[in-house]
């Protein structure tokens, strides 16, 4: 049987997902030195450059691989069954890569050419000003993820681009030489995606280096009328696409604190009754719940993935409040597969350092993410199944 092949020069998904399995598995080994560095080591980043995984979404035009959102959703939950920290990574990188695609041609090939990595914040908290063809930009970000390894960083901000008759949602981009980078990422989980404090002080950006993210989220298309028509995110909206591997994070922690859960408990006995936990139905009802609720989160992203592939096909229906519901409740179910897996397993599993105690803190901390929030998530929903505006950018 002949291999799926997925670039111009024939790597394969399956090489793909070998390399995806070797930075989950490096990440592994150096994670307590993540912990307390907080950020994953430059050894992990090599080899998500080595695995040609950072390059994974840029367009073929570029060099890229450019493969599809199931293969990239596959290799980000590959990682997340080792470090669901150099999972968040694997995503961000290969996924920064698409955000040049809806630059101006100059822009985008300044920065594709340049062949750094990209981090971006997409809170819109900065101000800019006018100046000749382009604008002066100042701010301070927070959770600028991976930044430290990071030649350019992309910034939300609001601000009138010419025609513009209002302020709109924009992200210039500016080289990391530009910015002053704050070491301030000192969290309960997911402590080695570095994700610190950048801040800027009037740093000019020209205007081919600025993403008009409502007109890309509104058209899906490059500011240009001859593009590449096989390229995935030009067919789906922009982001409930960019937001697919949060839950693919979620579901490789999960998975993992399956099989943990399984093997702590197989060597369990309680003092209490000398029972085998592997034997009583206490733990095996529970086992069974949580892998079947597993499966029932496996389902929404395929769903919510075929919703992304037919989106054009099926008119465009698919809300973005839709997006975000389906997206919350499969990280609402593997966080709390994690919490239950705490509780059942007892005070033997809140020591730190182990490998429970660092994926159940992970996983919560990937509940905790703007587009991850459940409550907001259902009431946006709520709205657009009545009718009205959901109100949530997907």
């Amino acid at each position: 049987m002949s291999k799926q092949t997925v670039t111009e020069e024939n790597i394969t998904i399956e090489q793909l997902l070998a390399g995806a399995e070797k930075i989950g598995k490096l990440a592994e080994q150096e994670a307590q030195e993540a912990e307390k560095n907080a950020t994953i080591s430059e050894n992990v980043v090599n080899l998500i450059k080595e695995t040609q995984i950072s390059r994974l979404m840029l367009p073929k035009k570029y060099g890229g691989p450019q493969i599809d959102l199931r293969t990239l959703a596959k290799i980000v939950r590959k990682v997340a069954n080792y470090n669901l920290s150099a999972a968040w990574l694997t995503y961000f990188y290969p996924l920064h890569n698409v955000l040049p695609s809806y630059l101006p041609p100059k822009g985008r090939e300044e920065i594709i050419n340049q062949g750094g990595l990209i981090c971006d914040v997409f809170a819109p908290v900065g101000k800019a000003e006018k100046d000749g063809d382009g604008y002066r930009i100042s701010g301070t970000w927070n959770f600028a993820s991976g930044v430290l390894y990071c030649d350019w960083i992309g910034l939300g901000i609001m601000m009138e681009l010419p025609g513009s008759t209002k302020p709109e949602f924009c992200m210039p981009i500016l080289k990391e030489s530009e910015v002053q980078i704050v070491n301030n990422w000192d969290t309960f989980g997911l402590r080695g995606t570095g994700s610190n404090q950048v801040n800027v002080d009037n740093v000019y950006v020209p205007v081919e280096r600025i993403i008009r993210l409502e007109a890309a989220d509104s058209t899906g298309k490059p500011p240009e009328e001859e593009y590449d028509k096989q390229y995935p995110f030009y067919h789906v909206p922009f982001f409930p696409a960019y937001y697919l591997g949060f839950p693919n994070v979620a579901l490789g922690g999960a998975e993992r604190i399956l099989s943990e859960f399984k093997n702590l408990t197989e060597k369990r006995v309680r003092l209490m009754d000398g029972v085998r936990e592997s034997e009583s139905p206490r733990s095996q009802r529970v086992l069974a719940e949580m892998t079947t609720e597993f499966h029932a989160a496996e389902g929404l992203m395929d769903q919510y993935i075929s919703l992304l592939e037919n989106y054009e096909k099926d008119g465009a229906k698919t809300g973005r409040a839709e997006f975000f519901a389906i997206r919350a409740k499969i990280i609402k179910i593997c966080r709390d597969i994690a919490v239950r897996a705490l509780s059942t397993l007892g005070g033997a599993a809140l020591y730190k350092g182990g490998t429970m105690e660092l994926f159940i803190r992970d996983i919560l901390s990937v509940a905790t993410h703007k587009t991850s929030l459940y409550e907001d998530s259902v009431a946006a929903y709520g709205k657009e199944l009545f009718g009205f505006e959901g109100e949530t950018l997907g």
